[in-house]
């Protein structure tokens, strides 16, 4: 098999098993309808898979499960058991305890699904490393942002929605054991705590966490909720039921624009660098989401314009910051810092997606637009930073 169609196997899998992660996100509006569900369970079933994958990424690396296993079947039976952990929403009270747990767990074994994805694709290449990783974070992207249009094909009956991510996530596995493992496939560095030290005391370790975290306050809060506050915003000049139609299909094509991005993200990391790079989406970003809050109450074009920029922005950079840590770090410590990043990223999500709609109820879907603009300020800010102590370029 060719490197070409096992990537494309990968690519549709990642796709397809990842589309669990907003299924609860895109109706929760829908929910909503049939339940009154209380800001903090809403913001529950919404962090719950961040929440999830912060714990389960460390679990995966601490138990090293994809070099003790085939990645693929990793991948696979992590992707089914998400699935059927999305699939409880259909039979748990909404908004209940066994909903919000279904959402953790999903979120577990997700973690068994993008980095183990990432870990094969790495193996396909050496120097085109840069688009590797960023064609996997487009795929997490695109199956980020389908249950947002699974939600609008499935008008106000969510658990068509719900079924069919779960229906998608399960076939993202099984065809996962389809692809190959390419040449350079090698076991990744073990998870050792004595190493996380470098954290701290390498600047350049420090200021790459700094920009990864920048990003992370901003990205998931963004993508959980930009369906919500949009519907917000088209109600305002339109009946409610177009304006949450409308929102859905919007959000699915913000979120999605970020897929393409991604790639070309990476391809341009690998010329003008990773940090470059890094500033010039964060830069973008923060632009964006200024740009939203201030077109919040003008016309709806002008604001779906804005967040399909916004999207494509957000997560351009994503892949940038592991593979600055792993520039920066010693080759014997690169898996265990990488693996706390992303860990700390995630568990920042949980405190974000959170936070959201309680800071949107005090100050307007407008406002949280300015309070999410801090973090690719900070981000940015960061990566200028670690320009100067010499990142590689």
């Amino acid at each position: 098999m060719s490197k070409a169609r096992s990537l494309g196997i990968l690519v549709a899998a990642e796709i397809s098993a990842m589309s669990v992660w907003f299924s609860s996100s895109a109706v929760i509006g829908d929910m909503s309808k049939e339940v009154a569900l209380s800001p903090l369970a809403a913001a529950f079933l919404s962090s719950g898979v961040q929440g999830g994958f912060a714990l389960g990424a460390v679990l995966f690396a601490v138990l090293g499960l994809a070099d003790r296993f085939d990645p693929r079947r990793v991948f696979a039976f992590s992707a089914l058991a998400a699935a059927a952990c999305n699939a409880l929403l259909l039979v748990a009270p909404i908004g209940g305890a066994l909903a919000i747990a279904a959402r953790i767990a999903t979120g577990v074994f997700l973690a068994g699904v993008y980095p183990v994805g990432m870990k094969i694709a790495v193996g396909w290449g050496e120097r085109d490393r840069g688009f590797l990783v960023g064609l996997l974070v487009g795929a997490l992207t695109l199956g980020s942002a389908a249950p947002h249009l699974l939600a609008f094909f499935g008008g106000a009956d969510w658990r068509i929605a719900v079924g069919a991510a779960s229906a998608l996530a399960a076939f993202g596995g099984l065809l996962a054991l389809l692809c190959r493992l390419g040449p350079h496939h090698a076991a990744a560095p073990a998870f050792s705590v004595s190493v996380l030290k470098l954290a701290w005391s390498d600047r350049r370790i420090r200021l790459a966490y700094a920009g990864y975290l920048g990003h992370m306050w901003e990205l998931y809060a963004m993508w959980a909720w930009i369906g919500v506050s949009l519907a917000a915003a088209f109600s305002l000049r339109m009946a409610p039921e177009a304006a949450e139609a409308q929102a859905k299909l919007v959000a699915f094509i913000a979120v999605g624009a970020g897929a393409g991005a991604c790639i070309a993200a990476g391809l341009f990391a690998d010329r003008i660098g990773k940090a470059r790079t890094a500033i010039i989406s964060m830069i973008g970003s923060g632009t964006m989401a200024l740009a939203a809050a201030a077109a919040f109450y003008g016309p709806p074009s002008m604001l779906i314009i804005i967040v399909i920029l916004w999207g494509a922005f957000v997560i351009a950079d994503s892949a940038q910051f592991s593979a600055l840590v792993a520039d920066a770090a010693p080759p014997e410590a690169a898996g265990a810092l990488m693996t706390l990043q992303t860990a700390l990223g995630f568990a920042l999500t949980v405190v974000t997606v959170q936070l959201a709609p309680f800071v949107a109820d005090l100050i307007g879907w407008q406002g949280l637009f300015l309070v999410l603009a801090v973090g690719p300020a900070a981000g940015a800010i960061a990566m200028l930073g670690l320009r100067e102590a010499g990142a590689r370029p």
